[in-house]
């Protein structure tokens, strides 16, 4: 994850400065200086690690070398001795030669019929006053530098002129949205702080303006045209945060009709409800790389909206996409997950490039990410929620004594405008034994790597492929190391390498996710939102989406800081008389057995007994008890360690809405006639033992 939060309590990164020369490069394969430099020739030259050119040192950084060959300052240099650091930027890393301007925000309002009516419009007019006081800043800075605009739309576009000088907002109309424009420069994107009563008195009245529209038609397209338009003006990177609720269906580009055909469902051409519409789309995406706009979509949709092309720019532009079906103005999850978007810290205009020593290359890349050529790995911005999946080749011999080497390059804008390279360095071991490969295999990396695969390949190939190549690929691994590496054993016996115990539990679970069940009952929009949220994804959040954490609370030690010991997801582990919590990153909820103590209840709830729990809260009463406050400082606990502000769901044993909970207990057989973990690994055994005879 390249602009990964920093835990607390490790040293922030350190930023090495080379004034007017700037970082130094191998001349041949431009790899930055970093451990892996071998200097030679009494300091005055170096060897790179990853193509082994010579080069000579700069004068300014010569040093000494001491009788182990190693530099004299070998411990003060940053760039010499950690595996990650930052380098400052000098010009010729910025567009056009110059120094970037601070990033701008627009928050664009779909004011459409159905938002008005929902009161969603505004709950974000509300929210966004409080919010607009934490906008992100850097570390120990008075203010934030970001700039902020305002834009409401339904089939035309309303722009705000929120100059600082005014006592009143000024909306601007523009209607036609075949040829997109900014009708003002000046006033536009501003210091939220300079201008802080006018941007109040237009959010107090947006929800007014457009209290009586009609108007239930929506133009897409335009809106993330206007932001780019809106950037290019102002000579800036930055975000667009959009409010949207319906298809676009209005005359304009990118218009948009239903094509969700259920009866494509387990056929060859399944394949086209995941893929986006060509076109307008794919264009805007382009622009917006260049431009440094990220677009993040928050959509609540009643039905269909073809999200796969909906959220093609989001997805290529290192935007997320949050959805809320059915949404429901008490549901608080919408406004804790644009709370955290507005306040986390991004990097904008960002290039990356991964390089390595000989004997292998990375060939793939997987992220919400935009690939202008093979090795530019381009994104309009990167947070730390945001991680890019690489896949490496192996081509040439490697060695086993100087490793295989590493480097991640990360160009990019930060918060106040400066240009910065982040650099990741990575070094590991090389080795001629299978039997060493599987002692370190990570697991985890690896069931990353297969989520995101599969869910690209079902772009171009049909789902029942896409499953049998992930069971091949399975009991292809066991089966070579049950051939080379197992001592021997009868047949019948499945042996599984310790570091892969749980690889099969979560590539049974990886097939039973909506995105790879050809099931008629799915929605497609879900499925399509799922394989793009994925594949942005990072190992600890994929691992917890395949394997969500069951804890059990019935009896929990209050007087312990600890969480309860997660048990394993299945029915079994559920008892009559307990109350379990279930997470995965996406939803959450906690399940009641039928026969929970009337003082459980009690505690949790204030009510005398199961039967008078109402079946729509959404979150816990504050009691003043040590259970009730140890369950929600548990859960609030969670809510705030994942990436996604999770929908929280009560639900009691045999309720009809236990149905949604039993799917996400992933060892037991699936609704849509998805297989056990037990099945599956007779199955995998069963293939194992073919490939093995």
């Amino acid at each position: 994850i390249a602009l990964a939060v920093l835990i607390p309590l490790s040293n922030p990164l350190y930023v090495v400065n080379h004034g007017e020369t700037g970082p130094i490069r191998c001349n041949r394969c431009k790899a930055y200086m970093c451990p892996y430099m071998q200097f030679i020739d009494g300091g005055r030259r170096y060897q790179c690690g990853f193509c082994n050119c010579v080069n000579e040192v700069p004068v300014f950084f010569f040093q000494h070398l001491d009788h182990m060959g190693r530099r004299v300052d070998f411990y003060e240099r940053p760039e010499l001795s950690l595996g990650s650091y930052e380098f400052v930027a000098t010009l010729d890393y910025c567009k056009n030669n110059k120094p970037p301007n601070p990033p701008g925000y627009i928050f664009m309002i779909d004011v459409s019929y159905n938002n008005i009516k929902s009161g969603l419009v505004k709950l974000i007019c509300n929210e966004l006053k409080t919010l607009l006081e934490k906008l992100p800043r850097e570390e120990g800075a008075e203010s934030s530098p970001v700039k902020v605009g305002f834009v409401t739309y339904n089939k035309v576009l309303h722009f705000y002129n929120v100059k600082s000088a005014l006592a009143q907002p000024q909306m601007m109309v523009v209607s036609d949205t075949a040829e997109m424009f900014v009708p003002l420069l000046d006033g536009f994107l501003v210091n939220y702080q300079d201008s802080r009563a006018v941007i109040y008195n237009l959010l107090d009245q947006i929800p007014d303006m457009f209290a009586d529209t009609n108007e239930s038609e929506t133009v897409f397209a335009p809106v993330i045209q206007a932001g780019v338009e809106a950037f290019k003006a102002a000579e800036c990177s930055g975000k667009l945060f959009i409010f949207h609720s319906s298809m676009p269906t209005a005359e304009a580009p990118g218009k948009l009709k239903n094509r969700d055909d259920k009866k494509l469902v387990n056929t060859e051409k399944e394949k086209t409800l995941f893929q986006p519409q060509k076109g307008v789309y794919e264009q805007l995406s382009k622009d917006c790389v260049a431009q440094g706009c990220c677009v993040d979509l928050f959509i609540f949709p009643s039905q269909y909206v073809d999200l796969a092309t909906m959220a093609d720019v989001p997805s290529h532009t290192g935007g997320s996409i949050y959805k809320y079906n059915n949404f429901q103005v008490q549901h608080s999850h919408f406004l804790r997950d644009l709370r955290k978007d507005v306040q986390k810290s991004v990097g904008f205009d960002a290039i990356m490039r991964v390089r390595t020593s000989t004997g292998f290359r990375a060939t793939d890349f997987f992220g919400a990410v935009h690939m202008n050529n093979t090795t530019d790995i381009e994104m309009a911005a990167v947070d730390c929620d945001k991680a890019v999946t690489v896949e490496l080749k192996h081509d040439d011999t490697l060695s086993e004594e100087t490793g295989a080497h590493m480097q991640c390059a990360l160009l990019y804008t930060t918060l106040s405008g400066q240009r910065r390279l982040r650099i990741h360095n990575l070094s590991l071991n090389c080795s001629s034994q299978l039997l060493e490969l599987y002692k370190s295999c990570e697991t985890d990396s690896l069931v990353n790597f297969f989520a995101k695969s599969a869910y690209r390949a079902i772009l171009n190939q049909p789902l029942k492929n896409v499953r049998e190549i992930l069971v091949n690929q399975t009991a292809h691994m066991l089966a070579c190391y049950r051939k080379n590496c197992a001592s021997p054993s009868a047949a019948s016996q499945l042996i599984l390498p310790d570091a892969m115990k749980v690889f099969p539990v979560y590539m049974n679970s990886l097939m039973k996710t909506a995105p790879l069940l050809g099931s008629t009952e799915l929605s497609t929009d879900d499925r399509a939102h799922q394989r793009l949220s994925v594949t942005a994804m990072g190992v600890e959040d994929t691992q917890l989406l395949l394997y969500p954490r069951l804890i059990p609370l019935h009896n929990t030690d209050v007087s312990s800081e600890a969480l309860p010991a997660p048990v394993r997801c299945s029915e079994e582990r559920l008892t009559d008389s307990g109350m379990f919590l279930l997470e995965n990153g996406h939803s959450m909820f906690l399940w009641l057995g039928q026969g929970c103590p009337p003082d459980l209840i009690q505690s949790i709830f204030n009510l005398p007994s199961l039967a008078h729990l109402q079946g729509h809260m959404c979150a816990l009463p504050e009691l003043d008890n040590p259970l009730s406050k140890k369950v929600r400082s548990i859960i609030s606990g969670l809510l705030d360690k994942r990436p996604n502000s999770m929908k929280f769901q009560i639900v009691r044993q045999k309720d009809k809405p236990e149905m949604l909970f039993r799917q996400f207990l992933v060892e037991d057989k699936g609704l849509h006639g998805s297989s056990s973990y037990m099945d599956f690994l007779c199955y995998v055994h069963r293939e194992i033992r073919q490939l093995l005879t």
